[in-house]
């Protein structure tokens, strides 16, 4: 027999019969039960807390992280013209000069010269021809990293076809645009298609082009302009020829 019955079970009904006293400890026990630590309001704070701290983009970049950017392409192809060795880069830039002298010189003078357009024609079939015979020379030594296939010895004949081409047109316009297409094709197989030269060429390529491309559309552009201004204008600035 128990002095203080807390729960009284009731064979039989299935029922539980709690006391005065359990009630009372019900009641004082329960109050008790809850923490602090679970109060709505301050779990609420921690979670703001951990979600700010959690952020990573709310964080200051390091210098570590900014120092060890990559350079972009730009500084790299500077780079890459500053290690290439001075011949080359020299008479590359040299080479350019026939280009874009001749549309800077029309320009000047105000003036279109047929002679001057038709020697800057010549002067870039022979520089595609060249191009496409560089492509025999690097593949024809036996320790060269290009092989003398049909990849690279066909398709070097190509540029020097599309100058030829472009020497039997009538138009210079149509000869300055065949050349475009030519150093376009050259330049593609160069630097995408037979990726076997050092950066620092392929990076020279990619700028000599560049210059021609402006300069023979430069031209080109210059011959328009010249045949659609009235013929007496075009007269009165060219220089009276002597009896």
């Amino acid at each position: 027999e128990t002095k203080y019955p807390v729960v009284l079970l009731l064979h039989g009904k299935n029922k539980t019969t709690w006391s005065p006293l359990g009630l009372w400890l019900q009641r004082g026990v329960c109050p008790l039960s809850r923490s602090p630590s679970l109060n709505p309001a301050s779990v609420y704070t921690t979670k703001l807390q951990a979600f700010h701290t959690s952020l990573p983009f709310f964080k200051k970049k390091t210098p570590k992280d900014s120092e060890t950017k990559r350079p972009g392409i730009l500084e790299r192809s500077m780079k890459s013209l500053e290690e290439s060795p001075k011949p080359a880069l020299y008479l590359s830039l040299a080479g350019l000069i026939p280009f874009a002298s001749v549309p800077l010189l029309m320009a000047i003078q105000g003036t279109y010269y047929p002679e001057l357009a038709f020697a800057q024609v010549t002067y870039g079939a022979v520089t595609v021809s060249f191009i496409g015979g560089m492509r025999w020379g690097f593949a024809l030594p036996e320790n060269s990293p290009a092989k003398p296939d049909w990849l690279n010895l066909a398709n070097s004949t190509v540029s020097p076809l599309l100058a030829w081409q472009a020497l039997l047109l009538k138009d210079i316009t149509d000869s300055a645009i065949m050349l475009v297409i030519a150093l376009g094709i050259a330049l593609h197989y160069d630097v995408s298609l037979l990726p076997t030269y050092p950066r620092w060429f392929k990076v020279l390529r990619v700028v000599g082009t560049v210059v021609m491309v402006l300069s023979l559309l430069s031209t080109a552009m210059l011959k328009t302009i010249a045949e659609m201004q009235p013929r007496q204008v075009q007269m009165d600035l060219e220089p009276a020829n002597p009896p």
